[in-house]
């Protein structure tokens, strides 16, 4: 039995709950016909006019853009705008879109999740459980504890290794020493209160404002920001291959052509 969009829709609010969602989020499906046949997927952290090229060329009838698109209101959608370029060129090709977002950032087995596993966190507990009675186990960020102290320099070495990234920025030194990690992909500095309050010496996130550096420094809590990017995109990677896992018929893989748009001067 062939594959529908509707099909692909049910396992990815399965495996990302919209429940979990932020309520100022947009997940769903945002573009397409549910019905129609679905063969090729193409996952991406943000739908770009290079990934929507790609989805076309490769023949993929459904993207699963982590990001979403039409995120605000708007009131036309035409070739005046590049966000209604890639969407129009979608819609001729018969191209769906769908977005899991922050439901999957805090699902059981979601982007915050895989992070926690990678870094090698140990008694892993949602840093902000969610409220959903039958999704204890899910919830905003992960909390866990290394297995085994490290000194800072170390433990900023350790996020690089596991990120595969070559820099990475941090506030303040104030914990010598790192065994107990917070960790909220993205933008996430919301999240240092709540590290403080679980007993964090550090919180690993993607980036942040100013004034958040200067909130964890005052609660001595050293803030790694390694990259909106670095910590997002291999979750996008990782749900292309639970597709397959679901569905064994199905094509799916992160795109080719996405990468990090912010660069490194040397």
């Amino acid at each position: 039995m062939s594959l529908t969009a509707s099909t692909i829709v049910d396992t990815l609010r399965s495996l990302a709950p919209p429940e979990l969602a932020e309520p100022w989020d947009n997940v769903g499906l945002l573009l397409g016909d549910a019905s129609q046949p679905v063969e090729r997927v193409l996952t991406c952290l943000t739908l770009s006019s290079d990934v929507a090229d790609e989805a076309v060329d490769c023949g993929a009838q459904l993207i699963v853009s982590h990001h979403p698109v039409l995120f605000r209101a708007v009131k036309s959608l035409t070739t005046a705008t590049a966000e209604g370029r890639t969407l129009l060129k979608l819609l001729a090709a018969g191209i769906a879109v769908y977005s899991p977002h922050t439901a999957y950032d805090s699902s059981t087995d979601g982007i915050n999740a895989q992070l926690a596993a990678a870094f090698g966190l140990m008694g892993v507990t949602p840093l902000r459980p969610a409220t959903l009675p039958n999704l204890v186990t899910a919830g905003g960020g992960r909390v866990g504890t290394l297995p085994r102290p490290l000194p800072l320099a170390d433990f900023l070495q350790h996020i690089k290794s596991t990120l595969k990234i070559d820099r990475l920025q941090y506030a303040t030194e104030s914990a010598a020493t790192i065994s107990r990690v917070a960790v909220a992909c993205g933008s996430a500095a919301e999240f240092i209160s709540d590290a403080v309050r679980a007993g964090c010496q550090a919180l690993v996130t993607g980036e942040a404002r100013f004034h958040a550096c200067l909130e964890a420094r005052d609660a001595g809590l050293v803030l790694v920001l390694a990259g909106h990017y670095a910590t997002e995109r291999p979750g996008v990677e990782q749900l292309a291959r639970m597709l397959v896992t679901a569905h064994p018929g199905l094509s799916a893989q992160a795109s080719a052509r996405e990468s990090d748009p912010v660069l490194w001067s040397v």
